[in-house]
């Protein structure tokens, strides 16, 4: 009988890079962003989440916009208590973001995205 000439620890390592890989190919990530109306920081904190989501996440990413106003049940059931914010469900941990949404390293340090990981 043969004996094959990769060793344990080669193969361990060949099958966890293959894990990593197929993680963040089938990685989504599930966000949700409140918002109050159709106000202007509003409308600016859906613009700045959509561009850094189709910048870092294109893909891989789903994105509900919940308008307390209209689905207050749904804020309070989250415990919503201020606008914007943006709720990362998946995958986990669970992480708010609350405010200004335009800094872009702000918002990717929130979502536990370096630039050089972007899917």
């Amino acid at each position: 009988m043969k004996r094959r000439s990769n060793t344990k620890s080669e193969v361990t390592r060949k099958f966890e890079s293959l894990l990593e890989k197929a993680r963040h190919e089938k990685e989504s990530y599930v966000l949700r962003l409140y918002v109050t109306g159709m106000t202007p920081r509003s409308t600016e904190a859906f613009s700045s989440i959509k561009a850094i989501c189709e910048k870092h996440l294109h893909g891989h990413y789903d994105l509900e916009v919940i308008d307390i106003y209209q689905q207050p049940s749904l804020a309070r059931d989250q415990q919503i208590i201020a606008a914007p914010t943006l709720v990362k469900e998946l995958p986990a941990p669970l992480r708010r973001l609350v405010g200004d949404l335009s800094r872009e390293d702000r918002v990717l340090i929130g979502l536990d995205l370096n630039r050089s990981e972007s899917l």
